[in-house]
């Protein structure tokens, strides 16, 4: 387990410390954005197979950009 103590530091407080906390906070904050980023992504491949379903469905021709 992490500590902020450190015997090294004429304060005792770890540096390290800081960086660690900063960093675990920022993977969550980048977690969260991406889980919603990739809910986002998935909703648009759904629309896009929908959509191209119904050219499909009408003959409607379609560029593919993949």
């Amino acid at each position: 387990m992490l500590s902020n103590y450190c015997a090294f530091s004429k304060n005792h407080k770890c540096v390290k410390w800081d960086d660690y906390e900063f960093t675990k906070e920022e993977l969550q904050e980048l977690d969260e954005l991406c889980h919603g980023n990739w809910i986002e992504i998935q909703r648009l491949y759904e629309y896009i197979d929908e959509l191209q379903e119904l050219l499909k469905e009408n003959n409607i021709s379609y560029p593919y950009f993949f």
